[in-house]
């Protein structure tokens, strides 16, 4: 089965927990806190690599998590931060968030790198916490939970030329002949189901990145044949060889088929450059159909010129023998050098969801009162409920984000539950 689309789930790191510890040493009474800080946790990067050219990987393994960074100690010591998680991809992949199908990236260019999700800050030690009034506090953080995300990949390869055709018209077996690709290659239709990637090298500093796309039919800007995961990679290459079957019992009706599911799936693949070729005039019979092929093509590029971007002079090639293969070649290059370039790839940032992180809701439900929120959810997470003044300090948080204010307004009482993520609390007056 062809793969080039993907979901993930990925998970950041953990931050880790600061240290309640103070100093307790021979002729020293009095030593004070000395709790250190939790190490950040591991991020989650989505990185392009040139040698990879399918999401197979990614789709055999659909759980990510990045390490969490290591608790603090005593004497002041700081946790070791977590190493972060990278995740390869080939280029050509597009990230979308998979709830709301916004687009966080697109990495093209090899060693571009994007952050999808942010590892948690460590806690923070007893250390930190002292003051003129606190001399000996037993208050510190738990590490920041990781950030989860689940996210949709979807592979457009990037070439520079795109093989199109129908099935069975010596896409693959053309790629093989030019460059050091080995696709499948059998006598039946859809051999191909992936793309292929090759590189043909034409003099020293001439070389063409191609991309064998799995052959189309009709139908395929409707999805039929996997064409919508066939026509997408076409989407980045600048230019087409548009193959031709010499086999095929009217080829001319091949090429307007074609072209029609191009200009039906997308309008800007009908208007790439194409250079059309003739193939398999190894054999007797396509040789005797070639001078009234050639004809009718040059009948139809012309009138329809407008429309179509090919190239007015057809090339008869075979890719078993490579007549005319390389003068093709270097057509495509030429016709290459002359399309537009594509826009440099951007910067991409880290991947934030925008939501205000103070905002909370109170709802009612079985057995108490649930508190969501994202702040709220963190500052819970992050609590040592096993000290006093930690859950003092949870309280004032509860007044600072009007928690407490808003649990009033809508009714509990002495004696409540109430959740807040994955903690039950009392309500107390």
């Amino acid at each position: 089965m062809f793969i080039d689309q993907a979901e993930i789930q990925v998970q950041s790191g953990k931050g880790g927990d600061g240290a309640v510890h103070f100093r307790r040493e021979k002729f020293v009474p009095r030593g004070g806190p000395d709790g250190g800080d939790g190490g950040r946790g591991g991020d989650v990067v989505l990185e392009a690599v040139s040698t990879l050219n399918t999401l197979y990987a990614v789709q055999q393994k659909r759980r990510y998590r990045a390490p969490d960074g290591s608790n603090g100690a005593k004497q002041n010591m700081t946790g070791r931060s977590a190493e972060d998680l990278c995740i390869p991809l080939p280029q050509g992949t597009l990230i979308y968030d998979a709830e709301t199908s916004e687009l966080l990236g697109d990495l093209v260019e090899p060693g571009q790198r994007l952050v999808v999700a942010r590892g948690g800050r460590g806690g923070r030690g007893n250390a930190r916490f002292v003051s003129s009034t606190r001399q000996t506090p037993r208050i510190a953080e738990k590490g920041e939970p990781g950030q989860a995300r689940r996210l949709r990949l979807e592979l457009k390869l990037i070439a520079d030329v795109g093989i199109i055709g129908v099935p069975n018209a010596g896409k693959s077996t053309f790629l093989a002949a030019v460059t050091n690709a080995r696709p499948k290659i059998a006598a039946y239709p859809f051999t191909t189901l992936e793309p292929n990637l090759g590189v043909a090298s034409l003099d020293d500093d001439l070389t063409l990145v191609l991309a064998d796309i799995p052959g189309l039919i009709e139908g395929a800007h409707q999805g039929v044949g996997l064409g919508h995961d066939f026509l997408r990679h076409i989407q980045r290459t600048r230019v087409l060889i548009h193959l031709l079957d010499g086999l095929s019992t009217d080829p001319i009706a091949d090429f307007a088929q074609i072209n029609t599911e191009l200009a039906l799936f997308d309008p800007d693949l009908a208007r790439k450059p194409q250079v059309v070729a003739f193939n398999k005039m190894d054999l007797p019979e396509v040789q005797e159909k070639w001078p009234a092929v050639e004809a009718e093509l040059k009948k139809r590029i012309r009138a329809e010129r407008d429309r179509l971007q090919a190239d007015p002079e057809p090339f008869a090639i075979s890719a078993v023998t490579g007549l005319q293969v390389r003068p093709l070649l270097f057509r495509a290059a030429q016709l290459l050098q002359e399309a537009p370039m594509p826009q440099p790839a951007p910067e991409l940032p880290v991947y934030r969801v925008e939501t205000d992180p103070k905002a909370f809701t109170i709802a009612r439900e079985p057995g108490g009162w649930r508190v969501s929120g994202q702040a709220i959810e963190r500052a819970a997470s992050m609590t040592y409920w096993e000290h006093y003044q930690s859950i003092r300090r949870f309280q004032r948080i509860l007044e600072t984000l009007g928690i407490d204010r808003a649990l009033r307004q809508a009714g509990v009482q002495e004696g409540d539950t109430v959740f807040i993520g994955d903690h039950e609390l009392e309500w107390q007056d």
